[in-house]
């Protein structure tokens, strides 16, 4: 009997790949991958005891042919897969929780494409691929906007006339899967605390935050697309949106192209001119380097005073993704903005990169937490399968 889940996680140019045994109705991680595009795209990947690492064709998009190449080389072993669980980046008003993939749903999923257009073709690109390979084998999306449905209408609102508002133009949220992994993560780790009045931070090439009390979602960084909110590797944070009608009438006259800038050419690449990587900031020696890295931590610890207010107070930080959980000058500069809170970390145990990180006379718990989208796009497909099978 096939026993094997795969979960994929589409990004604009990468894609994360889980691979899962179920068992008793749990899905277990056997391990996963990563491809990674771009000027030298790659696959690499271990499952249980087996690592190998891929070099692919240097014009490799997520399609048919690589889906293929991901199955054959990471389950081949285990049989043919059981269910698929998808990531799918943006829910819109349609779906507030994970769901099983069927026609009017995936309808659903392309008639979004213009609320996340750097993100949502490559998801359907996978899922229409599965479905020709594995017409049989069940799939599934979880949103992760669908964390984030929680929100009162004012975290919601933009202050433009209701009409557009009640069409979806409106704060919607990111990395909602990130912020549900971390959510349980914490409520295992201090139930107290997760109970309380938290922010969460979750940065990587893409990056934002989050407010949440008892571990649902009041407020968040981001807004209508992922552009919005605190800078990233890449896409600028929150502008003004005049400087969008100053671009268009004076440097690009094309929205296509206005995108295609905002989205890859901005945030911590614009500043520095040189990387949007923090790590390569951080070994860099000149001075645009240091200021993009500076401007980063500020507008992180801006954004979190500004949940706090949403919130109420704050009790407790929590850092995770690649830059979060493996960076701890960022984790450091953040925290420097943040002593009026009472915010003070732990030298050693900031760069040992350790769960707790708050020094001890910190009025505001600081911690470390890897995140595990891939597990939580498990877990909601075992779950949304064996609803359907009753």
């Amino acid at each position: 009997m096939d026993n094997v889940a795969l979960t994929f996680n589409a990004g604009s140019s990468s894609l994360k790949v889980g691979v899962f045994r179920l068992e008793d109705k749990l899905a277990v991680r056997l391990g996963g991958g990563v491809v990674t595009l771009g000027e030298e795209p790659r696959f690499a990947f271990e499952v249980l005891d087996h690592k190998d690492s891929i070099a692919l064709p240097v014009h490799t998009e997520i399609d048919a042919n690589l889906l293929s190449l991901v199955v054959d080389r990471v389950v081949a072993r285990e049989g043919r897969p059981a269910m698929a669980g998808h990531r799918v980046v943006h829910g819109g008003l349609e779906f507030d929780g994970p769901v099983m993939i069927q026609p009017d749903v995936l309808s659903k999923i392309e008639s979004l494409t213009a609320l996340a257009p750097m993100h949502l073709p490559p998801t359907l690109a996978l899922i229409r691929a599965f479905k020709e390979a594995y017409p049989d084998t069940p799939q599934t999306a979880s949103f992760d906007t669908a964390f984030h449905s929680s929100q009162s209408n004012l975290a919601s609102r933009f202050a433009i006339p209701k009409d557009l508002h009640e069409t979806g133009v409106r704060r919607y949220g990111f990395h909602g899967l990130s912020y549900k992994y971390i959510s349980s993560a914490l409520r295992k780790l201090d139930p107290d605390l997760a109970a309380g009045r938290v922010v969460c931070a979750h940065l990587g090439s893409g990056a934002s935050l989050c407010g949440m009390v008892d571990g649902v979602s009041i407020d968040t960084s981001t807004g209508f697309s992922a552009l919005d909110g605190i800078p990233m590797a890449t896409r600028p944070g929150s502008l003004d949106p005049g400087v969008i009608l100053h671009l268009l009438r004076n440097s690009f006259h094309d929205a296509d192209k206005l995108e295609e800038f905002l989205y890859h050419q901005c945030g911590l690449l614009g500043v520095s001119g040189r990387s949007g990587d923090v790590r390569v900031l951080l070994g860099d020696f000149h001075p645009a380097s240091r200021e993009a890295l500076d401007l980063f931590c500020f507008r992180i610890a801006g954004e979190i005073g500004r949940l706090a207010v949403s919130l109420g107070g704050i009790d407790a930080i929590v850092f995770t993704a690649g830059v979060g959980e493996h960076q701890p000058e960022i984790r450091k500069g953040v925290a420097q903005h943040l002593s009026l809170f009472g915010v003070g970390l732990s030298e050693v145990a900031n760069k040992a990169n350790a769960t707790l990180i708050s020094a001890r006379e910190s009025e505001v718990t600081a911690l470390v937490i890897p995140t595990d989208e891939e597990q939580v796009i498990a877990d909601e497909a075992v779950a949304v399968i064996n609803r359907h099978k009753l």
